[in-house]
């Protein structure tokens, strides 16, 4: 097993020596805020806070995209207990990462923000950066107070004097960019264009396929695990109860601060996870569908399609705004910034003619507004929906995630997928 998970490591330095060799990404090294730690802001096990950072150039040395990183939540203590041993629980588990996507330093892969000071945040408190209490337990919710630190700190490198600044962030991280929008904005001079953009953060409420409300239960369990309440938009916590808050969908409507919501109206970590919950599919009759939508039976594309239908109707308060924007597309697909092949390449997904990147781009500058949702599934060619790859064919909790996502749908996705299955069967 010793020697496998040797071979393992090298091939991995090898893909993502290859990721940077061909253009498709660069590794950017991790810097840690160890002062952070002394004011309380720290991940789940006490480590400090960490982000990545790649300097802008030419033009783009005031403009800022500071990117937060997705990875789901913790509900309770036991739950981030398990948490806290890995990268998405401690810093002691960071280092370099690839930067790709809107991250990228290629001007032909990321048209607009190539040349910028690109942050990714890492995400090791399971909040959302929204947690802040103290509990009788060897863990740390201080979600809140890490985004505070970090912000701080990239205002001391130079974030003070942008020009322009766009928060993103994927999954948990679009969450994140969502609810500390405003706060973002009140960070930077008035005169400077800001903006905030959420890639797979709108997660809706939304009831199993048994009819229960476990995402209703579940984002509450976040937000009282983590006194997280606090940091929660008033505007929404003042009307209905700060569980609920979590919910995009109620909290749109008062951000002041232009969003661009980045979404697929078939989020495949939301029909895995909202509408598929844990234990509402115990005969398995909706495994094959989950992992792949054209395996899906009539019965089961109805509710999907009725899904789309509460996904968009829980949009309606963004569509309001004349600031926002809006890219949703009918992909059976969750977080499309982060890969080139998604977020401007040759055959990427595109609405209106246009690729995510231009969508993003066009809003941001204002060059023309931007709301386009997409036709019903199957209709959009450009979608390039994949099959779903368990995590138990890879050993590494993390390993897994970065690099599926970092090379789906690319010309090495299916000599990976391939491989790893070969590679490392279930039983680890």
């Amino acid at each position: 097993m010793e020697s496998l998970k040797a071979h393992f490591s090298w091939t991995v330095v090898f893909m993502l020596g290859l990721l940077s060799s061909t253009g498709q990404g660069f590794l950017v090294n991790l810097t840690v805020l160890e002062a952070a730690a002394r004011r309380g802001a720290v991940c789940l096990d006490g480590s400090p806070p960490a982000y990545h950072l790649a300097p802008g150039f030419g033009p783009g040395m005031n403009s800022w995209l500071v990117h937060i990183e997705g990875g789901g939540w913790c509900h309770n203590i036991t739950n981030c207990f398990a948490r806290k041993v890995g990268r998405l629980g401690s810093s002691r588990a960071m280092g370099s990462i690839v930067f790709s996507g809107i991250l990228s330093d290629r001007r032909d892969l990321n048209p607009e923000f190539y040349n910028w000071n690109r942050v990714k945040v890492a995400y090791c408190d399971g909040s959302s950066l929204t947690g802040d209490v103290d509990r009788a337990t060897n863990l740390h919710f201080r979600g809140a107070r890490i985004f505070d630190a970090v912000m701080e700190d990239l205002l001391r490198q130079g974030m003070r004097y942008a020009e322009s600044a766009l928060l993103s962030g994927c999954s948990a991280g679009g969450l994140a960019a969502i609810l500390h929008c405003d706060r973002f904005r009140a960070l930077l001079a008035a005169a400077a264009r800001v903006k905030c953009l959420s890639d797979g953060g709108f997660f809706v409420n939304v009831r199993d396929v048994t009819g229960a409300e476990y995402m209703k239960s579940y984002f509450s369990e976040i937000v009282a695990t983590h006194g997280a309440a606090k940091s929660l938009p008033s505007s929404c916590t003042s009307k209905m109860s700060p569980g609920m808050c979590f919910f995009p969908q109620y909290v749109v409507k008062q951000i002041r601060t232009p969003l661009f919501v980045l979404n697929a109206a078939y989020d495949s970590w939301q029909i895995r996870n909202a509408l598929l919950s844990p234990g509402s599919d115990p005969a398995g009759a909706w495994k094959e569908c989950a992992s792949d939508m054209s395996l899906c039976d009539t019965s089961q594309l109805e509710a999907l399609q009725a899904f789309r239908m509460q996904f968009l109707g829980a949009l309606r308060g963004l569509g309001a705004s004349p600031a926002a924007g809006m890219f949703v597309n009918s992909c059976f697909a969750h977080c499309q910034t982060e890969m080139a092949e998604i977020w401007h390449f040759d055959g990427s997904p595109v609405l209106g003619n246009t690729t995510i990147a231009g969508a993003v781009a066009e809003w941001f500058y204002d060059r023309r507004p931007f709301k386009n949702v997409d036709c019903p599934y199957p209709c959009d060619s450009s979608c390039r929906n994949i099959r779903y790859v368990p995590e138990e064919f890879l050993p590494g909790e993390n390993l897994h995630h970065k690099l599926r996502h970092l090379l789906m749908c690319s010309p090495a996705q299916s000599f990976y997928f391939s491989w790893a299955r070969e590679l490392t069967p279930k039983s680890r």
